[in-house]
């Protein structure tokens, strides 16, 4: 059985719904602080059978000790966790101890009940301001802010677990920009309150929700002045967890993996892609930078092609209409 922390989130859904669609058994674990329960529901509707949860915070032993001792757990996909950049400058004493170490307790509670198999949500800010692009996983590791220092943590804390017990296994997903929805139109990102990520912000804005984008920053190096991202759809991220899954056996090293598709679209390309596809006008207004933003990023995806037979499929149009398809849905989210 497979614990997916922090399941009810934007990218924990998507994945539950392949790893059922893959047969695995799924138990969720989420304490809810960013995610709607109304997620887990429309997931047992797409799949069409009920899913287990254990309501607890990560941080909290006892919580998590509930899952091991209800379940046999063979693997943990572990996404729980804060993700705002911004907030992270403002608050990194919270991002520390939710990130880093909530997830130190779930290691631990893991190693007391034999489970030592371990897929972590980690993210491209771990390589923080790239001297060149498209990114290698061989790349200098820095963070140019709280939250990616809060994950770049992780992986080093991961990387030593490694090196102290070699029955460890454990895969680290470095993933780009998550954009989409499920094509179904039921389950997407719905972020609390100002979205921080582009695409729930344009979706926003088309739909209304919003008077107008602010874009951050149109001075950066790039072709047309802003920032330059590679976004990657969320089921095609989804389904780098279920490869991850699949393979993770096999790996007698601690697997850094960049999990994005290699092309770099900046903020207005997004912007013309989405009027596209929604056929809705996308006011936006130019905005002083975020602390903390970097130029450009966009990853070099062969080597999960290599190592895990994984690539994106789905297109920078598919990504919009998908979110578009979401977000004209259900207007105010869950």
């Amino acid at each position: 059985m497979v614990l997916v922390t922090g399941g009810a989130g934007y990218i924990g859904s998507h994945t539950i719904v392949l790893l059922i669609e893959a047969c695995y058994e799924v138990v969720i674990f989420d304490n809810f602080s960013n995610s709607s329960r109304e997620s887990i529901y429309r997931v047992e509707k797409l799949v069409n059978q009920k899913i287990d949860l254990v309501e607890g915070d990560i941080r909290n032993g006892d919580d998590l000790q509930k899952v091991f001792d209800s379940y046999k757990i063979d693997s943990v996909i572990h996404f729980a966790g804060l993700k705002a950049v911004g907030e992270s400058v403002e608050k990194p004493l919270k991002y520390y101890d939710n990130n880093v170490n909530g997830t130190r307790v779930l290691c631990e509670v893991m190693r007391e009940n034999g489970c030592k198999s371990i897929v972590f949500s980690s993210s491209a800010t771990v390589y923080g301001d790239p001297h060149t692009v498209p990114i290698l996983e061989n790349f200098p590791l820095s963070a140019t802010n709280p939250y990616g220092r809060s994950k770049l943590f992780v992986e080093e804390i991961l990387r030593d677990l490694y090196l102290s017990d070699n029955e460890w296994k454990i895969v680290l997903l470095r993933y780009f920009n998550p954009v989409g929805a499920h094509e179904s139109g039921t389950i997407g990102e719905d972020p609390n309150g100002i979205p921080n990520n582009l695409m729930p912000f344009i979706a926003q804005t088309a739909v209304g929700k919003r008077e107008s984008l602010s874009v951050f920053g149109d001075d950066y190096d790039t072709p047309d002045g802003t920032g330059v991202r590679d976004y990657i759809h969320v089921v095609d991220l989804a389904d780098a967890h279920v490869k991850a899954l699949d393979n993770i056996n096999s790996f007698d090293e601690v697997m850094s993996i960049n999990i994005g598709t290699g092309n770099g679209y900046s903020v207005l390309d997004m912007v013309k892609a989405f009027e596209e596809a929604s056929l809705k006008k996308v006011p936006y207004v130019i905005a002083k930078r975020r602390a903390g933003d970097i130029a450009s990023c966009y990853a070099n995806p062969s080597y999960a092609k290599e190592v895990l037979g994984w690539e994106a499929t789905h297109s920078i149009k598919e990504m919009c209409e998908d979110t578009w398809r979401w977000q004209s849905n259900n207007p105010n989210g869950y």
